[in-house]
Parts: C-alpha cells; structure tokens; sequence
C-alpha cells in the first residue's frame, strides 16, 4: 500500500502544510495510507486529521518511518548532514545553482533517497502542477511596502508575524500607511502576469499604490532597465534560472534614484543567476529588510517563506492545487513523478 507521511515543518516561523484533512479523505478514499505527524505550530489542526482516518504519529518522527513511506513536507529539513534513505516531496532549492543544495543533494546520494522536489512537479508543457506563488507576492509586497513606510518615519522594517487571514493584514498595512503624510509609492512588478505577480499587484492595488506591470515582453531586451530606479518599490516575481536579466545592478546601490526599497520575492540569494545582486542574503521575520545603501536609502525585502504569514489561505489554496497529482502517488512510473526524479537524478550525478 502507498503510504505518504505529512511531517511536521521544523523552520521557525513555517505553519503551512500541504495536505489538508479534505484532501487527506481524498487520499485515503483511493487506498492510500496518511500519516500526520503531530505539530505544535501547524495552521490546520490536527483534529480534522483525525476525524478523517489518518494514522497520528509523534511530532518530527519522520526519520524513524517505515522505509517506504513517502515523506512530504514543504520547506527544509534540519541541517544535521544524515542520510536521507526516505523518498521525499518537499521544496528542495538544489536544482538552480543554490550552493546549500548541494549538501541536501550529497545527503540523499549517501542514504540511497529520492527527491521530488515540488518546485519540478510539472505538466508536460513545464507549468507547475501547484504553487504558492499567489500569497507568497500578496505578503511580500505588504512587508515591501511595510518596509517603504519604515523609511517615511526614518526608521528600518520591524519585525513581522503571522495573520489569521488576508482582511487583518489589510486592515494593519492601511491603518499604518494612513499615520504618513506622503502620497502612497508608486512600484513597479516584474513577472506581473504570473501567480507571483498577480499577489503582488493585487496587494499594491488594494493598498492605493499606482502600479507598473512588466512581463517577459518588457524584460526581453536583457536590459539595463533603468525605468526601474524610476519607482518607489520594486518587485521582483521571476524566479532566477539561467539568462534572467540583471534588474537592479551594484551600481545602482551608488547612483541617484526614486527607489528606495526591493521586495525580491523570488528570494535567491545564493543563486549564480540572482537577478537583484544588491544583497546576498535572505531576510528574516525578525529582521525583514536589510539595508543595503544610506545614501540614498535602499532596503531589500527577501524573506523566503512569505505564504506563511497567511498559512490558512495559503495552505487551502496550495494543497487544492496539489491534490490531483498527490492521488496519483500509487503510480510512480509515469508522468508529473518520472519527470520529477529525471531532474533530481541529473542534478544529482556528478556529486
């Protein structure tokens, strides 16, 4: 019996999960076994998981699982250096250059795992099968935004939390933008026709801001864009792969300009094809902007788990989307799965 295991996420601050107790009916309905592991952070709680029929197991035993569970979790696993002998669906960060995948590459090569990594989950026209993509724009243009009205009262971005649903969040950023006694920014979203960009705009939108919509047709020259400079805020929707422009250069951190603050959602720092080399880490909820220029001011905005902050909405919205290829985990051997473990196997081979 295919058996897939929900573990519970173990980063500071992760309070998605991908599978809701809907969706968990669903699985087991097709004769598929769930197990959920206890959690005491998880947005979904755990009762409805138990109302469904799910197995219950203690929270973070997923290494001790049986050896043909299926472990599915979304965001990191712990950086310990163990064998990962599990096959795993997860959000791995290893296929684009990202130097900290290598190490989660080397660990599955020594235990003798698989990673589907659900970044490559894909139709066969190449689009996601799921994505976050949505609420991960909507909630970095807020901290974007956040972080603009930080420089308005001379100050940096405090930190930033969760929110029991997207109507709070506009409730706070409107009460805060409405204590300013300047105009609403202006911004400019490139990657505006994606999910991504979408949640961006919709947010800035709502928020009174005038906003600038680029896509592939504006980005194809390769650049400079300095149109982008031009803007109060910046955001930046098009995940980095090889032939992105560079959209804001180092020169630009010395150079005189109306943009004051970067939202990179796409948030890869660490990438060889980073397309805003103005910063080389990611922020955090604690610290959501670094400063990367004085004069003038410039922050970035680049935390990489931004849907959390608004884990019910994305969770539903995310596990809908994922739920059709999760029922078909009883048959590895075709489709949305081989083409995932082809990508994990070339980027895996020359370790």
């Amino acid at each position: 019996m295919t058996h897939i295991w929900v573990r519970a996420e173990q980063r500071l601050n992760e309070e998605r999960v991908g599978l809701t107790p809907e969706g968990a009916r669903n699985l087991l309905s097709k004769g598929i076994r769930v197990t959920i592991e206890e959690s005491s952070v998880r947005a979904i709680p755990l009762q409805g998981y138990v109302d469904a029929g799910c197995d219950i197991a203690p929270e973070n035993s997923w290494p001790d699982a049986p050896a043909d569970a299926i472990i599915f979790g979304l965001k990191e696993l712990p950086e310990d250096g163990s064998p990962l002998p599990h096959r795993h669906i997860m959000f791995g960060h290893a296929f684009k250059g990202q130097h900290s995948g290598k190490a989660l590459l080397k660990r599955f090569k020594a235990g003798g795992g698989t990673l589907y990594d659900l970044e490559y989950l894909v139709h066969e026209n190449g689009r996601r099968v799921a994505a976050f993509g949505y609420w991960a724009g909507y909630a970095g243009a807020a901290v974007t935004l956040k972080s603009w009205a930080a420089q308005q009262r001379g100050e940096i971005c405090p930190p930033v939390g969760v929110y029991a649903g997207k109507d709070a969040l506009l409730a706070e950023l409107g009460d805060e933008l409405d204590t300013l006694t300047t105009n609403r920014p202006n911004a400019i979203v490139i990657g505006a026709l994606g999910r991504v960009g979408t949640g961006a705009a919709d947010l800035l939108e709502a928020m009174g801001c005038t906003v600038t919509k680029w896509d592939m047709a504006e980005t194809a020259s390769g650049g400079p864009f300095p149109q982008i400079l031009d803007h109060d805020l910046f955001l930046n929707c098009i995940f980095a792969r090889p032939g992105t422009p560079v959209f804001v250069p180092q020169t630009a951190l010395n150079t005189q300009r109306q943009l004051t603050a970067i939202g990179d959602v796409a948030c890869d720092p660490d990438s060889d094809y980073n397309p805003v080399p103005v910063y080389d880490r990611a922020t955090t909820w604690d610290a959501p902007a670094l400063r990367v220029a004085d004069d003038p001011v410039l922050d970035v905005m680049a935390i990489d788990n931004l849907p959390s902050m608004l884990p019910v909405e994305s969770s539903q919205d995310y596990a809908e989307q994922l739920l059709p290829t999760l029922l078909t985990l009883d048959d590895l051997s075709g489709g949305v799965w081989t083409r995932a473990k082809a990508d994990f196997i070339t980027h895996s081979k020359d370790l």
